[in-house]
């Protein structure tokens, strides 16, 4: 097999092409939620995550594995969505010694928001170019990838 050879492999490209989609997607769709919203595209991920969880909040460990950052990296991400109002740190009611962090009303109606114009921008830039009758499926397929990627994953420290 030559280096052309292996790089022409079907399967290289059409890993290649979804890295590369994700990458372009993610920068474009991520600077529309910066643009209107004012937060980035991390800041919108957390602000879901702690939507979706609701009271009592999560820990900074599940906040940095569910967007797989280290504990500090979780830290100083928080630091600064505190610091713009978006989240506070509580007691956690299970371990007096932990924190909790839960949404403020401001990072709610942000996360309302950045999420009507993400959504928005989702089916122009992610869904609009795919036939209508294969969106479903596909979204269903890449579910299906995250579930099992998301499986494989090492647990971090």
């Amino acid at each position: 097999m030559t280096a052309k050879e292996a790089a022409d492999n079907e399967l290289v490209l059409a890993f290649g092409r979804l890295q590369g989609a994700a990458n372009r997607l993610e920068y474009i769709l991520g600077r529309k939620i910066e643009e209107e919203c004012g937060i980035s595209h991390l800041m919108y991920e957390v602000l879901l995550i702690l939507g979706r969880a609701g009271e009592p909040g999560l820990s900074m460990r599940t906040i940095g594995q569910e967007q797989v950052l280290t504990t500090g990296g979780a830290t100083r991400l928080v630091d600064r969505m505190e610091a713009a109002g978006l989240v506070r740190r509580v007691t956690d009611p299970d371990d007096r010694r932990g924190r909790l962090v839960r949404l403020t009303p401001q990072g709610e109606e942000t996360a309302v928001r950045a999420s009507r114009t993400h959504v928005e921008n989702i089916e122009r830039y992610f869904l609009g170019p795919l036939p209508a009758a294969d969106r479903k499926r596909f979204t269903e397929d890449l579910r299906i990838l995250s579930h099992s990627a998301r499986g494989a994953l090492p647990q971090l420290p």
